[in-house]
């Protein structure tokens, strides 16, 4: 049966130039590098300059990803960025990137997850292209979450960096079977009787200001094993596949530890996990597009390998993707 697959036909990223170590960290809040790496695996993280704002690091992914396409821009009818630090409160920054790409035609705008944004965004992108609303979409992860971070508080500084990753998708025939390139399946969840379990202190409807992070560290690492392993395990009971048929898990990059057992839980050898939380931190909804780019750029994740993608973040939201590359 002709189905239509949503296909990743090219990707990108960007990380700001400067670089904080965990000795640095060390030298703004009371912690240390050991502290840092046992507790989360982080080393480093990317930090955006002063005036580089969301829409500068996201346009940067998405003309790489564009070009790794190898389409004209005018082709893209679609943008769709997540991001829980836009620009500005609106327009949405999807828009930004749109007026610097030159695009004047088609839909732009912005998806609010936290760190499941690149997921849920990558969805509706699915949804747009099987029912013909979009040919060609752009979507991006980027996010200056260091703008958000409250520099005294040990638990939740260190954990955060900045970046952005984008993937440019079409719509391409498959036979509608699990040999198909592109998406196969998707599953997106929330739970608001969490939220106050990571969580910004401000908004505009509330406080007038920004605020900052705040987040009960053990309580998100419980609920977050079991919750990504139940939406993995969705994933492949949907496609009737089996742990082993994934060649690669690219997961949020949020902290080791979660990824070492959300690995263990669905029966992933560690060699398939895709892992850059140790150099970039927890970038949020850029952290998925940075570790896919990352490793199709470096040559592990090659043409029809099996990729399974997941994410959680505060709401809570989660969610899981699986597609052929």
């Amino acid at each position: 049966m002709s189905v239509i697959r949503t296909v990743v036909a090219g990707v990108g990223s960007y990380l700001p130039a400067r670089v904080v170590t965990n000795d640095d960290m060390s030298k703004i809040v009371d912690t240390t590098d050991e502290w840092i790496v046992e507790r989360t695996g982080i080393h480093q993280r990317h930090i955006a300059a002063e005036g580089e704002m969301t829409s500068h690091l996201a346009l940067a992914a998405a003309r790489e990803a564009i070009a790794d396409a190898g389409i004209d821009v005018q082709e893209i009818d679609t943008i769709i960025l997540a991001t829980t630090t836009p620009d500005y409160t609106f327009p949405a920054t999807a828009t930004t990137v749109q007026a610097e790409l030159g695009l004047h035609h088609g839909a732009a705008f912005d998806v609010q997850a936290v760190c499941s944004g690149f997921v849920y965004a990558l969805t509706i992108a699915d949804t747009f292209v099987k029912t013909g609303q979009s040919k060609v979409a752009l979507v991006i992860g980027a996010e200056t979450f260091s703008r958000l971070l409250d520099w005294t508080d040990r638990t939740t500084c260190v954990l955060f960096g900045d970046g952005a990753g984008a993937v440019v998708v079409r719509g391409e025939t498959g036979e509608g079977t699990n040999a198909d390139r592109g998406i196969l399946t998707a599953h997106l969840h929330s739970d608001g009787r969490y939220k106050d379990k990571l969580y910004v202190d401000g908004g505009p409807s509330s406080t007038q200001s920004t605020g900052h992070v705040r987040m009960e560290g053990r309580e998100v690492f419980r609920h977050a094993v079991v919750n990504i392993a139940e939406a993995i395990n969705e994933s492949l009971e949907a496609t009737g596949l089996k742990a082993d048929d994934i060649d690669w898990f690219v997961p949020h990059q949020a902290n080791k530890r979660i990824l070492d057992g959300t690995a263990r839980r669905i029966g992933l050898p560690p060699e398939k996990v895709v892992m850059t939380v140790g150099e970039q931190g927890n970038t949020s909804a850029a952290s998925v597009p940075l570790a896919l780019d990352k490793a199709v750029k470096d040559g592990r994740i090659k043409k029809n390998d099996l990729v399974l993608l997941e994410a959680m973040g505060g709401g809570f939201t989660w969610g899981s993707l699986l597609f052929r590359f």
